[in-house]
């Protein structure tokens, strides 16, 4: 007999009990595009179904969720309580030695230069991530976009520039293109990585990735990650040409 019994012990915070012990806990939280993710960890089946059906009683859909695909145990048991994909991310491992990735003889086009990390001004830099938002927005449409890059409802984009590189038009002064690292402990991530639509298809993107996987390698790293969407065929030309690995899958789910 199933004994396990669901409270509701916080806001949008459950926990899944059997004779006092929490055996399960399930959280919800609005991602900053006010998309609405769950969480359930539980020791087993029968917990995460009962605090799944506990989540999905009180909250109001559609709802999301993330899933490494190589999970199957995972992903059938969102799958049993309604889940169906809605988009994958590739995983990529990055190497950082320009040995390795050929960036070594990578350079801006004329005109442009590199700022490496921690040199840009917020003030141009939040102007260029705004202007790019805006592009992505009236183009793909953020939702098909990795949730590092997620708009903000409260429009505070950029907050710590020391996490950028950027691209400087040298004549003027603006920003044209920014990559974001973030330092994820043995393993920094490339958040985003991101071109002015009127300035794309001339190497910016691949010149910021030489500046900062190579900056990387000297610190001593030896790999970074990535995340793309597999409908971004660009992002995912450009990792592969410089030999970076495909080494696994997320997918996002959701619930109408």
């Amino acid at each position: 007999m199933d004994t396990t019994e669901i409270t509701r012990v916080a806001d949008r915070q459950w926990h899944a009990l059997e004779d006092d012990q929490v055996v399960g806990r399930g959280e919800a939280w609005p991602r900053l595009d006010g998309r609405l993710f769950l969480s359930i960890d539980s020791w087993h089946d029968a917990a995460f179904a009962r605090l799944a059906d506990a989540m999905l009683a009180d909250l109001p859909r559609p709802l999301y969720t993330m899933v490494d695909e190589s999970d199957q145990d995972l992903r059938s048991q969102w799958e049993r309580a309604g889940f169906t994909i809605r988009r994958r991310e590739w995983v990529y491992f990055l190497p950082t030695d320009p040995q390795v990735t050929g960036l070594g003889s990578a350079h801006p086009p004329a005109g442009v230069r590199i700022l490496p990390l921690g040199e840009a001004d917020k003030g141009p830099l939040r102007t260029l991530d705004r202007t790019i938002r805006d592009e992505v927005g009236a183009r793909a449409g953020w939702q098909e976009m990795p949730a590092e890059v997620l708009p903000r409802l409260d429009d505070a984009t950029v907050v710590d520039p020391t996490k950028y590189a950027v691209a400087m038009d040298v004549k003027s002064g603006a920003y044209v293109g920014l990559l974001r690292v973030a330092p994820v402990p043995r393993q920094p991530r490339i958040g985003l990585i991101a071109v002015r639509a009127d300035r794309q298809r001339r190497g910016i993107a691949r010149a910021l990735l030489a500046e900062v996987l190579g900056s990387l390698h000297r610190s001593g790293v030896r790999t970074a990650s990535a995340e793309v969407s597999e409908l971004n065929r660009a992002a995912s030309a450009l990792f592969d040409s410089f030999g970076a690995e495909r080494a696994g899958s997320n997918l996002e789910v959701v619930l109408h």
